[in-house]
Formats: C-alpha cells, structure tokens, sequence
C-alpha cells in the first residue's frame, strides 16, 4: 500500500505542516505506511480548488461526467484483487465484505453515471397569461464529504458519486483508520478514470483531528452542502453548526436495529439469518442487528440453535477466507466490546455464546437477560455482540423496539407475510426487511433513517434531492402591462 498524501487540485501533496501519522493494520498491528497529517490549511487549499473547478465541472456535457464514471467502474472491477486485499489491510475486512464492497461500488458508479442524463427540471403551471414558469435542478457547488471507516469503500463511495455526477465537486475526508480504502484510493481511480483536477480532493488527518477539518468545511461559505456518515453524537454536533451556519447536511448516523421472529417463523433460517445480520464484518455495521426479539413459542429451540451456531463461527486473520470473525477496528474499540460485556453481565445478564476477549479480535457473542439500563441495551455497540429477547409475540416485540431513540433499519421474520407488512408498517425505522436479515444495500435505494439516525437519504435514486437546488425561472412570450 503506498504512502498515502492529500489530493488536491489535482496532484498528490504532503500536508502544509509536512506532519505524518503511522497507519496501522487492526490485525497485525504493523504500520501500513505513512499518512498525511492535515489540518485548516490543507482543508482550505482542498476546498478551494473545489470552488475553481466547479465552473467547468458543473458545465461538462452530461457525456463526458458519465464517461468518466464509467471508466471509474471499469477501472475498480480490474483492481478487484489488489482492493480486497488493501481492504483487509487497513480495516480488517474479510474476502465476503470486501466482495460486498467491491461489487456494490461498481454497480454505485454504474448507476451514478446514468444521473449526468436525469431530468434537471419540470414545465410549472402558471396564471399569468404569456408566462412559461420552470423549476430547474442545479448543482449546489462544493460538497463536503466525511465517510467513516467500518465500510470504507463502500461509504466513501457513497458520499461522492452522486454529487460528482450531478455536477457538484468534492472534497472528501476519510477516516483516520482508512486513509487509503475510503480516500487516496478514489483519488488514484478518479484521477485514472479522467476526472478533471480539483473536482474531487481528498484531505486526511491524524487520529483526534478530524475536528479541524470537518470546521473547515464548515466554516466556508464556498462548501454548500455536508453529507456525514458516522456515530450519532458526532453527527449531533455537526448539525449544531451547520444549523448556525444554514448549512444543509445529510447525515447517516447510529443504529440498534431489531430483528423480529414471530412465533411461525421458519427456526433454522432465523437462526441461519440471525447470524449473518448480527456478525458481518464482526458486527461493525450500521446495519448490524444489536436485538433480537424472538416469540416464546419456539425461543428455547432458537436460543440453542443460535448460540451453537455462533459459538463455531471462526474468528482470526481477515486474509483467511474461512474467517468470519476479524479483528476489531483497534484497542479502544475492543477495550469498549469489553467493558460494556462486563458491565451487562454484572447487572445479570447472561452470556450464551462467545464474551471473551480474544485480540485483536471480540468473538462472535451472544446475551440474554440485559438489564434496560444497560449501555449495551441503550446504545449502539459496533462489534460482534448480539442481545436476546423473548418476548409474547411480534406484536410486543415491535413495542419493544420502537422504545430506541434510535430507527435506521428492522427486520421482521414471519411465514405469514401480510402480517409481517403489518408490523413492518408500525417499526419506527426508514428501512424494513421481511423475511431476511437487517443488512441490505442497493445504489438506487434511498438508505437513511429516522429519529437519532439522522437526516435525509443516501442513494442514486434520492441523490438530486440533496446535492442540486431547485430555480424557480420564468420567461415572458410577451410583454405583460403594468398599473404604474
């Protein structure tokens, strides 16, 4: 993996202050290589360049903005190889999540490329005689773009394709864990791909400063529209001064997303399911199931079935293909998986499968009995744990669920399919899956939550909706007369 500097402008830079930070492998711990260590200055260089190439970028012919997105697809699918096994590099990812990844971003930028030909616009009725009135998409200008590093292809790509399509440029700040898999290697691909310098610009920094950047994109009139995936009381704060500032934002934020089997659902495949939604990319999803309420009925033979099966899942180096379990992100994060285990425990909650610590990774675990009051019961915890409820029926298992503050995604598994819809209706979350797993994507869908999970969607088909501005522009066949 090289060494990874900022992109502005179109050439690759050191940082102003010429510091670097060490990027780390979560599994081995050895240093990848060094990073950029940015600050305001870098961030205001970026954003500026953004603005001097928004005039031509924002005029480019629809063929040439697809044109380049499409060589971008082209050019991912031919690195496959090399990007999986950066992917496990940086951030632990398995050879299933890189796949997911890598297939979601080509099929991403496959789809944003079809956005250069939408309609801009619609024909307005008008009173007056002699008016022809027209509503007219506009591209907003610079958007800034800060992506998290659990799925860091994927998020980062996410956050770019969509506003780079529909003639906006760019500057892009991934996460201090995955500099190169969510920034410097959009930069290298875009670049190949011919997007034109200073349409897309990526800043990275140390670890703790990610503030100073995020300020900065703040703080410019020139940035015009924030779009934030990460953790709820970061994106919290974010929204506080973009308020101040009237800047809008788009922010895809927590989750503690329930599944729900009903007393008539098929066990084996819950059991099967369960497992695959709660311990993807060991459970450093938003879309991650964290509950799973299971009707009385058939809890005991789910519960056995459930913690047999995550008790054998294999646990250990992501570059091994039979692993399912890879490390966690890093120490603080184990050190959290940990101590919110212990505190559940000691507050009488059980441990069926998995609780203990094996680093770098968490194994694959399993809790029932978890106090309300829990912070395992109350916020997201972004590792491979899973708590257990049994409950009466899916009815109160849906009571249950919506006591969250949180709402990104549910599940329902039922055999009788007109009543899971009905429960679905009533699960205050923006996406429902019936009968599968709380892990699902696809580009054109408008992904996004409610309540503590933020604000406005993600998604090609939604993308017009956040990152253009709607002109009211009217033109006169005629001249009108006046009263004075």
């Amino acid at each position: 993996m090289p060494a990874v500097r900022h992109f502005i402008g179109g050439h690759w830079a050191d940082a102003a202050s010429g510091r670097t930070y060490d990027n780390r492998s979560p599994w081995s711990g050895e240093v990848i290589g060094p990073v950029a260590a940015g600050d305001e200055t870098d961030a205001q260089r970026a954003i500026e360049q953004a603005h001097l190439a928004f005039g031509t970028w924002s005029q480019a012919s629809p063929a040439h903005r697809q044109t380049v997105l499409l060589r971008a697809a082209d050019i991912l699918a031919d690195r496959r190889a090399g990007v999986l096994r950066s992917l496990a590099l940086e951030t632990g990812c398995g050879s299933q999540v890189g796949a997911i990844q890598v297939d979601f971003v080509v099929k991403l930028l496959r789809q944003a490329a079809q956005l250069a030909y939408r309609p801009v616009g619609e024909l307005l009725a008008s009173d007056i005689p002699g008016t022809r009135a027209m509503a007219v998409r506009r591209p907003v200008g610079v958007v800034g773009a800060i992506a998290p590093w659990n799925a860091s292809l994927t998020l980062s790509g996410r956050a770019i394709a969509g506003p780079l399509a529909l003639g906006n440029t760019v500057v892009l700040k991934p996460s201090e864990e995955a500099p190169y898999t969510g920034g410097a290697l959009w930069a290298e691909i875009l670049h190949e791909a011919g997007l034109p310098g200073g349409v897309l610009n990526v800043v990275t920094h140390a670890p703790g400063e990610a503030g100073v950047i995020a300020d900065a994109l703040l703080d410019s009139r020139r940035v015009k529209r924030i779009n934030f995936t990460g953790s709820t009381p970061t994106g919290r704060r974010l929204a506080e001064k973009a308020g101040s500032r009237l800047k809008r934002v788009v922010l895809q934020l927590s989750g503690q997303n329930p599944m729900i089997v009903a007393e008539d659902a098929d066990v084996g495949y819950a059991v099967e399911a369960a497992a695959y939604g709660a311990f993807l990319h060991q459970g450093q999803l938003c879309m991650c199931a964290r509950r799973v309420y299971v009707a009385r009925p058939i809890a005991d033979e789910f519960l056995a079935r459930f913690a047999a099966k995550v008790a054998a899942l294999p646990t250990g180096d992501p570059a091994d293909p039979a692993t399912v379990v890879g490390p966690v992100i890093n120490e603080w994060a184990l050190a959290t998986l940990e101590r919110r285990v212990t505190q559940a425990v000691e507050a009488g909650a059980r441990i069926l499968a998995g609780g203990v610590p094996r680093p770098p990774c968490y194994p694959a675990t399993v809790l029932v009995d978890v106090p309300p009051d829990t912070e395992l019961a109350q916020v997201e915890t972004f590792g491979p744990i899973v708590t257990v409820e049994v409950v009466e029926s899916a009815e109160e298992a849906v009571e249950l669920a919506n006591r969250s503050d949180l709402g990104l995604v549910a599940s329902v598994i039922s055999r009788d399919v007109p009543r899971a819809l009905r429960l679905a209706a009533r699960l205050e979350v923006g996406i429902v899956h019936v009968n599968d797993q709380t892990i699902n994507d696809e580009p054109q869908m408008p992904f996004g939550g409610v309540k503590d999970t933020g604000w406005g969607r993600f998604g090609i088909g939604v993308a017009a909706e956040e990152f253009t501005e709607i002109q009211w522009l009217s033109v006169r066949e005629q001249d009108r007369s006046f009263p004075f």
